[in-house]
């Protein structure tokens, strides 16, 4: 409980850990070999086995005491979930010495026995990491997590500015105000009524359009530093230059991918990575019958939104520029609806990003 802990003083706090960490150490003489750190907000849990299968330890720790715990462990084999703060821990254990290994939550919640618990969790993770067949996730540097935080901070910006297009859309329609379609056509409109040119409406009316105005505006021009940021940031990534080589990728889907698969060495393949992203059907074969369904939208949602979207501008020049064409897609709109040419580009994308980032070559068409 938090009330006994904080009536001790620092030293005998110290003191117990050390007796409690020097008995561990007497009764399991034996090195630790694996593991399993269930990470948390305050308090972690660790579970770690030796080379015969032992249970050394299952034990809880206080933030402060991750690391001085893990110094005083010989190098060994540290199993975390790819989960918040994963990539931070992972960098900081690394340091130390230890190997780390990331694995996604839902590949660890198998090996969860019966309850729910850290010290469960911190079991199940020591013992997922050292199956044979596990997927690992690649560590992000420092470098990649800062331009992620821009992309999500982007993100998180653009669907503010959709929230309150929203409401002026709404507001303005209970009185008969009908606002056209797009962004640009909302933001002329709540200009000319920060300016005073909409008239017809109740004092009241316009007060609260007009602050809610001022909002959306000054969230439109917030918008306009993320992508000046954004493509500059593309400009100094080697990695999201190879990228934009590739038709339908531009600034922002090149350095979002390159900032969250890296090299792309932890696919073995183009459609390992396209599956990853959940452009791939869903396979629901047996008994020899292959049976593919709808696609999985498993892995980055962000992602896949960015690489779809690039890809629906691409359609879109089908039918404007029709000599500019991908061959492939010229025929595949002719066979296929629109949205399903549009996802079957998206996967085909993938695939030559995977390649592009694997051989660290720009993308090459090929001759026709």
């Amino acid at each position: 409980p938090d009330g006994v802990d904080g009536s001790r003083s620092p030293a005998s706090q110290c003191a117990i850990v050390q007796v409690s960490e020097s008995a561990i150490e007497r009764s399991h003489p034996m090195q630790v070999t694996t593991v399993g750190l269930d990470l948390a907000k305050t308090i972690f849990h660790v579970h770690g086995v030796t080379e015969g299968g032992e249970v050394a330890f299952n034990r809880p720790l206080r933030r402060t005491q991750v690391l001085a715990f893990f110094e005083r462990l010989s190098p060994c084999l540290i199993g975390i979930e790819a989960c918040a703060s994963s990539h931070h821990w992972a960098r900081e254990l690394s340091k130390l010495g230890h190997t780390v290994r990331l694995m996604p939550p839902m590949y660890v919640k198998p090996y969860v026995k019966r309850g729910k618990s850290d010290a469960v969790d911190a079991e199940a993770i020591c013992e997922a990491v050292t199956r044979p067949t596990m997927r690992f996730v690649e560590i992000k540097s420092e470098d990649q997590q800062a331009l992620l935080s821009l992309h999500r901070a982007r993100d998180f910006v653009v669907r503010q500015r959709t929230q309150l297009i929203n409401m002026v859309r709404s507001l303005a329609a209970e009185f008969g105000i009908a606002i056209a379609r797009g962004v640009a056509r909302a933001i002329d409109f709540a200009k000319g009524l920060i300016e005073g040119k909409q008239s017809g409406l109740p004092e009241l009316a316009q007060d609260v359009l007009r602050v809610l105005s001022r909002q959306l505006v000054d969230l439109h021009n917030r918008l306009g530093w993320y992508e000046i940021t954004m493509r500059i940031q593309a400009r100094l990534s080697l990695q999201a230059q190879l990228l934009q080589t590739i038709p339908g990728v531009g600034p922002v889907t090149a350095s979002a991918v390159a900032a969250t698969i890296g090299s792309g060495h932890q696919f073995k393949s183009g459609r390992e990575f396209a599956a990853w992203l959940g452009l791939t059907p869903r396979n629901h074969s047996s008994g020899g019958k292959e049976r593919l369904g709808k696609i999985t939208k498993m892995g980055d949602r962000y992602l896949r939104q960015l690489i779809v979207v690039g890809m629906t501008s691409r359609v879109r020049q089908v039918a404007n520029h029709p000599e500019r064409a991908d061959p492939w897609l010229t025929k595949l709109l002719q066979r296929k609806p629109a949205r399903v040419a549009t996802v079957a580009m998206a996967n085909k994308t993938a695939r030559i990003m995977w390649a592009v980032l694997t051989r660290n070559e720009p993308y090459k068409p090929h001759a026709a």
